[in-house]
């Protein structure tokens, strides 16, 4: 029935539950109850249980028994990436519509199998890049809507830092993550990219992968990591070729020494004019008009002093998003297929860096 609150199960208690999700759930008791909790840990959804749950939310060590559960709606899946297609296509099979934490998937035959488990069932499916939610990521994506750019022929996909290894959780973990800065965080890069294209048919695909910062753990902005147990790449380049000719360069890192590191950022190179999205989330627009050269900057920024209505957080957004798509049958901002399309890229760039060669997709 729609229209009533949707019954949620939680799947991974970690920290992308207990800093994005949940938070963003809670503020929408309208909306929703979060009345299950699983993970391999019974401590930590307990925790999520006590902090955020409604009164008697259950706690489980095996999601399988949670999603037996015939009372809840939807799961969000937030465990580690290799875990993703086998939670999700079983939350499917369990009659739940389902939310899984980026990356789709850590390989493209993983998420191929997710997208046809979820339209065989028929429940709602989507992926958790809340990046396009910004405000400045909706203004440039109207501005690709309304052709103010033209024909995006080129663009920019970045996602680096200088020295920001993240040393909790499994990050550096290869066989639980597929992989480490490409598909942690140049995976947000990609979608806003692919996104704001609308493009979504890449053609052949030329990466390279290095691992040669892996032991300089000095300035590390968590601190010092262990070099014996970090296992995946700590910078990824990609060069990708659409079937429209159309040309995106892919730069993601967690240690790079080069200043001013963007993430979650995009250039745009269009016919009519282009954008970029800067360091500061700024937008800039460009083009030429009556005989110069223009440049408009629109900032982001919350609204004047002591006014109640501050903007909300892109995490906040994609839960309200995501629970009303269930509510009132509306369309979900990611949609599977493209999400598929990120992944498999992402893969053909580790694929390419390790044989020389350039993958044809």
């Amino acid at each position: 029935m729609k229209n009533r609150k949707q019954q949620i199960g939680i799947i991974g208690c970690g920290g992308i539950a207990l800093q994005k999700h949940l938070p963003a759930l809670a503020k929408l008791t309208d909306h929703c109850e979060l009345v299950a909790f699983s993970d391999i840990r019974e401590e930590k959804a307990a925790h999520a249980a006590k902090e955020f749950g409604v009164p008697g939310a259950k706690v489980y060590t095996d999601y399988t028994k949670l999603l037996a559960d015939g009372s809840l709606d939807a799961v969000h899946v937030l465990t580690p990436n290799n875990t993703h297609a086998p939670i999700s296509i079983a939350a499917f099979a369990a009659g739940k519509h389902v939310l899984v934490e980026k990356p789709m998937a850590a390989t493209g035959a993983d998420a191929l199998a997710m997208v046809k488990a979820a339209e065989a069932s028929g429940k709602k499916f989507t992926v958790g890049y809340q990046n396009r939610l910004r405000s400045e990521i909706q203004t440039l994506k109207l501005a690709c809507q309304a052709g103010q750019l033209g024909e995006i022929y080129f663009a920019k996909a970045h996602a680096f830092r200088r020295k920001a290894v993240p040393t909790w959780g499994v990050f550096q973990d290869k066989a639980q993550q597929g992989g480490g800065p490409l598909i942690d965080i140049g995976t947000h890069a990609l979608d806003l990219t692919l996104w704001m294209m609308d493009n979504w048919k890449p053609r052949q695909v030329t990466g390279s992968v290095y691992a040669k910062l892996t032991d300089q753990t000095d300035g590390n902005l968590w601190g010092a990591w262990d070099p014996k147990t970090y296992e995946v790449e700590d910078s990824a380049f990609g060069f990708i070729q659409m079937e429209n000719g159309a040309t995106i360069y892919l730069e993601a890192s967690w240690i790079l020494n080069m200043i001013n590191p963007r993430e979650a950022a995009t250039t745009l190179c269009g016919t009519k004019g282009g954008a970029e999205i800067l360091a500061d989330n700024s937008l800039v627009l460009n083009r030429a008009e009556h005989g110069a050269l223009l440049e408009e900057t629109i900032s982001g920024g919350s609204g004047p002093a002591y006014f109640g209505g501050a903007e909300q957080k892109p995490a906040d957004l994609e839960a309200r998003g995501w629970l009303e798509s269930l509510m009132r049958d509306k369309p979900v901002l990611v949609e599977p297929r493209q999400a598929l399309v990120t992944t498999q890229i992402l893969e053909a760039i580790y694929q390419s860096a390790k044989s020389g060669k350039a993958v044809t997709m």
